[in-house]
């Protein structure tokens, strides 16, 4: 019965995502963080405009508030407004951009290259879009175009480090599929060095071994004077 309740716990999760996507869609709402304490339930919203998912004296999000306890039966919760920092280097936050931008009529492709262009000088180390769908405009067969700049892990468990999103596009034309992946300027992957690290590191042995044989040699050089001096001395007769 455990597996039941994760189960319904995990749904009644998605549903409220869901709807707080459609509530604070003009706030560029990514994703929500929730915690169960024995008084309250922390709801933390990521939201790229913070004062639009607040309102005009706290407005929508004591709505909000009231919602989450009726629709979804959730006791007591605290909501706390999140801001990303930087939305550029956000997939979920960008792709939801470029969906809004490109069913409002904008050509597909100058959204693309712009948005690459933006996450790149942004200081990611690596982005990829993928874009699947009605690209050839209306009555036009479907077909997929790819976008990839700089460094992307695809396998393997390092790709957990990856910032993915994935977002569904309605032009008039048709539907188009969007898949970002970005890399962010902080990631670190366990297999990537860099060749200045080794050299460095090279040379810091190669320094550590110089100055090891250094002391040997000192120490052998004391011995030898220690030894002719008990010779001069054995000949004195002390």
């Amino acid at each position: 019965m455990k597996e039941r309740k994760f189960i319904e716990q995990g749904m009644k999760k998605i549903q409220l995502e869901q709807y707080l996507k459609k509530q604070l869609n003009r706030a560029g709402f990514t994703g929500l963080d929730m915690v169960k304490t024995p008084l309250v339930t922390r709801i933390v919203l990521n939201v790229a405009r913070p004062g639009l998912a607040i309102g005009k004296g706290g407005q929508n999000i004591r709505q909000i508030t009231a919602d989450i306890e009726n629709k979804f039966d959730i006791d007591n919760p605290q909501i706390e407004i999140q801001d990303i920092k930087n939305p550029t280097l956000n997939a979920r936050a960008t792709v939801d951009k470029m969906t809004e931008l490109i069913e409002r009529g904008y050509s597909w492709k100058s959204v693309t290259f712009r948005t690459i262009r933006e996450i790149t000088e942004a200081g990611a180390q690596g982005v990829e879009l993928v874009l699947k769908g009605k690209l050839s405009g209306k009555g036009g067969r479907k077909r997929k175009h790819r976008v990839i700049q700089g460094y992307m892990k695809k396998v393997g468990d390092q790709v957990r480090l990856v910032d993915t999103a994935k977002a569904s596009a309605y032009p008039k034309a048709g539907a188009i599929g969007l898949t970002l992946s970005i890399i962010r300027p902080d990631v670190v992957f366990p297999d990537k060095v860099k060749i200045s690290d080794v050299l460095n590191a090279k040379k810091e042995l190669v320094e550590k071994a110089e100055a090891e044989e250094k002391g040997r040699c000192e120490g052998r050089q004391e011995r030898k004077a220690c030894k002719g001096r008990e010779r001069d001395w054995k000949k004195r007769g002390c």
